[in-house]
């Protein structure tokens, strides 16, 4: 089955959005905007998360009502950018267990190189949110999801912010069992593997690093 490429295009998401492509916005503000992207896409990226009947005692009576039904959900943030999103959704769900892989773009051959890898030890059992602000060439989001599946995970997700079609056909190509939630998908790549118009380098803008 092939996974499914939802654009989120919510009037909030779409004017947050244009502010973090905004050259001038600050690493305050864009660090900020970052995380409540992640938490609104969050939202939408958890909306088949099943439900159970609870009882439950109101001020006024009891009833039967509605509450997540136990499932397990885990995060898993692309050093080092990833880490902007955690925030957004760990605010949303305070119980989601947080692992991470690092790994840098080789500069000649822009293919992945891992350099850390820590996950919470019931990884398995979890279903998976991989985060990532800028999916552009696949490569590494495809990497890590390819890691990931390696300790038995099999409901995985990804959560990019902005994605080139090239990126997006890699993930479809490499996991087409994985669904991709990302704000917009932009024009292209440019001959550095920077996403047009795109938002610059996220993780430096997240961090202050350039």
């Amino acid at each position: 089955m092939e996974g499914k490429v939802h654009v989120l295009d919510h009037p909030l998401l779409q004017h947050k959005l244009t502010i973090l492509r905004n050259k001038d916005t600050g690493v305050k503000e864009f660090r900020e905007i970052v995380s409540e992207i992640a938490m609104l896409e969050c939202y939408e990226a958890t909306r088949d998360l099943p439900l159970e009947d609870v009882e439950v005692e109101t001020p006024i009576a009891a009833g039967t009502f509605k509450a997540l039904a136990g499932k397990k959900l885990a995060i898993v943030p692309i050093l080092r950018a990833g880490l902007g999103m955690v925030d957004g959704i760990l605010n949303l769900i305070p119980s989601a267990k947080v692992g991470h892989i690092g790994l840098y773009r080789d500069p000649e051959t822009h293919l992945p190189v891992e350099y850390y890898c820590k996950m919470p030890p019931d990884i398995a059992e979890r279903d998976v949110i991989v985060l990532d602000p800028m999916l552009a060439t696949g490569g590494s989001a495809s990497a890590a999801i390819t890691f990931i599946k390696g300790y038995g995970c099999r409901h995985i997700k990804l959560m990019n912010i902005i994605a080139a079609p090239e990126g997006i056909a890699c993930i479809q190509k490499d996991h087409p069992d994985v669904d991709v939630y990302v704000a917009a998908v932009d024009e292209k790549l440019n001959d550095h593997a920077y996403i047009v118009p795109g938002l610059g380098d996220a993780g430096d803008r997240i961090f202050g690093t350039k």
